[in-house]
């Protein structure tokens, strides 16, 4: 059984870091390509970043890309996503999710597998 789970979230300051993590329990999560999505409230969900399954080459939504690194610990079967300089616009619910597949995309409905979301409210 694929199970994902999301910590790592919090409140933090504008233009401080958060570094979040998705354990993968039931699957070995070198072979499935994840995806951190956020939802923010009364907006839709959005791709924020990918890393693929196949050689580990990372994607990133233009609104977060210099600021947010994704990364996998094959060893730990975790992904993480480290975000810096956080700001306001970024406090949504942060989900990752995994597919089969080795190819990244960032839309919603490609990925079957879900954690249940982790807080990120960026504050002062």
């Amino acid at each position: 059984q694929v199970q994902l789970a999301e910590s790592g979230g919090g409140l933090v300051q504008p233009g401080g870091s958060l570094r979040l993590s998705c354990a993968a329990s039931g699957f070995t999560l070198d072979h499935y390509t994840i995806a951190w999505f956020r939802q923010a409230p009364g907006k839709e969900r959005e791709g924020v970043s990918c890393i693929s399954s196949r050689d580990g080459s990372s994607y990133y939504a233009d609104s977060v890309k210099g600021r947010f690194t994704i990364s996998r610990d094959n060893a730990k079967n975790t992904v993480y996503l480290q975000m810096n300089s956080l700001k306001p616009e970024d406090t949504a619910v942060y989900y990752c999710a995994a597919r089969a597949r080795f190819m990244c995309v960032m839309t919603s409905y490609d990925f079957g597998s879900w954690g249940q979301g982790t807080q990120v409210t960026v504050s002062s």
